[in-house]
């Protein structure tokens, strides 16, 4: 599933229909008690950062999504059932945070006070203006700050129809978004077809964030993690990484807006190559660290590459199939001036990875309030990064293309370059959120076509990164047209 924006996401123009969750649903949930479990670390850092962003008068949405078709006219009565029917399936989409005077507290509805209620927005001709009405009702109901913060669309046609399901992060990760389009097909042909779907148990992410939070309370500041993370912080002069090329930002400049670089980077063909080639080191990730270590030396003159990496943290099976943010970072040091080729770096990032995977267990907002750092929230990014999803093994993947299904970033501001590359059936994806500025633009495309040419050469013929060997990324350092 490639990640993208509303904009190119082939939106095609309909008759509208949206769902929230019903008025009855949500003054229920005012009356109800708190609920003792945590907040998760990520959900914490979240909300603070969308409070300070508010109080310095700013609008930063953030939501992300996942747009996908269903086949011939969908009979709204039974889409609505079906979305019904998949949102009681995931305890935290009946969860939310409120304000108390000891701070941010839980609270969790029953499923059977949960109703859905449709709203008929209208019929739109022309794609950009559904793509604007969409955007702006996103932003408006996926609030951080308020409940309930997600919303579904779909757009009906005699072809098809086009399903939009939009949430404030605070609910979702990445795999949780690629996990959507099988769950709600199942569900939707079952409700087609006249049956009732089948009960599914799965883990509920509330649980998860209890006992992630147990374990976080156990790490004190002599822990190996807090340990690793002072000494990785210590060579980013008490900071956590930016992207290693120019951004084209200047101190203490307002928050720029950003803009979503989204393409695909190499065919099925040339990825095969490149993960056969980096398997023995660890695989894809392992050769996407190791390039991008030897990118930033020879276009940033970065002697030491560093870098946060997500992991998905679902240890336990219970949590596969649930909806939720399962994500822990690692930090990542790659001393690429001492990698005379891109086999050593890859040793090297094979051993970045193996001796710092296990540190996503502890959340980043717990090392850091023990490091006494002081990282105001300001920026919807704490941090650049660098992620990689091998997305092949998710059910229903190899449908994506038949289904136009995507996933739907919100790109608005912020000072950081963050880039996700996923493996799909048909190759290697990549996108990037970075500040919308030209020498940013330069510095992605310079990266972008730098490691596409490594993986290439990689796939065709073993090639390495040999120092000195610039000539794909001079040409595209090259001034950007007009």
């Amino acid at each position: 599933m490639r990640i993208t924006d509303l904009a190119r996401c082939d939106a095609r123009p309909g008759r509208v229909m949206e769902w929230t969750l019903h008025p009855s649903t949500i003054d229920a949930a005012t009356a109800l008690a708190d609920d003792l479990r945590p907040l998760s670390h990520l959900q914490q850092s979240h909300l603070r950062t969308a409070r300070t962003v508010r109080d310095n008068g700013l609008t930063m949405p953030t939501w992300i999504g996942t747009r996908f078709s269903l086949p011939g006219p969908a009979d709204p009565a039974v889409l609505e059932a079906t979305l019904l029917d998949w949102t009681l399936r995931h305890e935290t989409l009946r969860s939310g945070f409120r304000r108390r005077t000891e701070g941010v507290r839980r609270f969790t509805i029953g499923a059977g006070s949960v109703a859905l209620h449709r709203h008929e927005a209208g019929v739109f001709d022309r794609a950009e203006e559904l793509v604007t009405y969409l955007q702006n009702r996103f932003d408006a109901a996926t609030n951080a700050l308020e409940w309930p913060n997600y919303i579904y669309a779909a757009v009906l046609r005699e072809d098809g129809t086009d399903v939009y399901l939009a949430f404030d992060h605070s609910n979702v990760d990445a795999y949780s978004l690629f996990r959507i389009p099988a769950e709600v097909h199942e569900l939707y042909d079952t409700r087609r077809g006249g049956g009732e779907p089948r009960a599914v148990e799965v883990g509920s992410y509330l649980d998860f964030c209890e006992l992630e939070c147990a374990h976080a309370e156990q790490v004190d500041e002599i822990h190996s993690a807090v340990a690793r993370w002072r000494e990785f912080m210590a060579g980013c002069d008490d900071r956590l990484p930016r992207f290693p090329l120019d951004l084209g930002l200047e101190p203490e400049e307002p928050m720029p807006a950003q803009r979503l670089m989204t393409e695909m980077l190499v065919g099925e063909e040339h990825a095969a190559g490149f993960e056969r080639y980096c398997r023995p080191f660890g695989g894809t990730l392992a050769g996407i660290l190791a390039a991008s270590a030897l990118i930033a030396r020879d276009l940033g003159g970065h002697d030491v590459y560093r870098t946060v990496v997500p992991f998905h943290t679902r240890a336990a099976s219970q949590w596969q199939d649930s909806l939720g943010w399962y994500v822990g970072v690692v930090p990542i040091e790659i001393p690429a001036a001492d990698a005379p080729d891109l086999r050593s770096a890859l040793a090297m990032a094979r051993s970045e990875l193996h001796a710092n995977r296990r540190l996503a267990r502890t959340p980043l907002a717990r090392i850091l309030h023990l490091l006494g750092s002081d990282f105001r929230p300001t920026s919807p990014d704490l941090h650049s990064l660098m992620s990689f999803v091998d997305a092949r093994a998710v059910p229903g993947a190899e449908r994506w293309t038949e289904q136009n299904a995507c996933a739907t970033v919100r790109v608005s501001h912020g000072d950081q370059a963050c880039v996700w590359i996923t493996r799909l059936h048909e190759g290697l994806h990549l996108a990037c959120r970075h500040p919308d500025t030209t020498v940013a633009a330069q510095s992605l495309r310079a990266y972008a076509d730098a490691l596409r040419d490594t993986v290439v050469r990689v796939a065709e013929d073993g090639g390495d990164l040999v120092p000195g060997r610039k000539h794909a990324v001079v040409d595209a350092l090259a001034p950007l047209p007009a």
